[in-house]
């Protein structure tokens, strides 16, 4: 809201301001667009307005794929979108009131989901880690949900009774997750010889591996 309407309303009337509201959205995008840290308003309060550029590229890969992506797409990004995936460039969590916007980046192949439920973690898509060579990170953020799922079934087996966990105990550990994946999960923990596994079916129980069964 402009400070002084009957100033803001004649200078728009002579040209010099458009309309109200756009400007902030300009400063996020091309500090976004050109990998640049967010403007700077720390020290702003209610009397005056403080403003600071940091002028600094940080990622010159991250704004030749923000240019690729959008010739490719052919779909225009607002401010939301660019502050979603600045985020995300940077690791960080979206705001709350930006998450709803998450399934159209996905959609549209800019991003991409790792897990299910309230566990679910973006990431950049492939082909930007495939455009700046680093396509190993890629994997490595990729399979950082599966090695801590597996994590936290393994911590869970290792605090429970010697009776063992039966699988719908373990599915409450990872309440976003398919049975299926828990269970190739538990797998592959076996097969590592961190756990084993008795009984058949509904029955199955899973339980941490002694020192002699690792020797063995």
């Amino acid at each position: 809201m402009p400070r002084n309407r009957r100033i803001a309303d004649a200078l728009g009337k002579c040209g010099f301001i458009e309309r109200a509201g756009q400007g902030s959205n300009r400063i996020f995008e091309s500090c976004i667009r050109e990998s640049k840290p967010l403007p700077d308003f720390t020290n702003t309060d209610a009397w005056q307005v403080s403003l600071t550029f940091h002028g600094q590229v940080q990622d010159p890969q991250f704004v030749k794929f923000l240019e690729r992506i959008g010739r490719e797409i052919q779909a225009p990004f607002d401010t939301h979108d660019f502050l979603l995936l600045d985020s995300i460039h940077r690791h960080k969590a979206a705001e709350e009131s930006l998450k709803p916007r998450l399934s159209r980046l996905v959609e549209l192949g800019v991003l991409e989901s790792i897990g299910r439920g309230r566990g679910v973690q973006y990431l950049l898509s492939r082909r930007f880690y495939a455009s700046i060579g680093k396509s190993g990170e890629y994997t490595r953020l990729k399979g950082l949900d599966r090695a801590t799922n597996k994590a936290l079934l393994l911590k869970h087996i290792k605090n429970i009774s010697p009776g063992g966990c039966a699988l719908e105990e373990l599915e409450q550990v990872l309440p976003g997750v398919s049975r299926s994946f828990i269970q190739n999960l538990l797998r592959e923990l076996r097969d590592e010889r961190l756990i084993s596994s008795s009984g058949q079916r509904r029955w199955t129980r899973w339980r941490l591996n002694s020192n002699d069964d690792e020797k063995a």
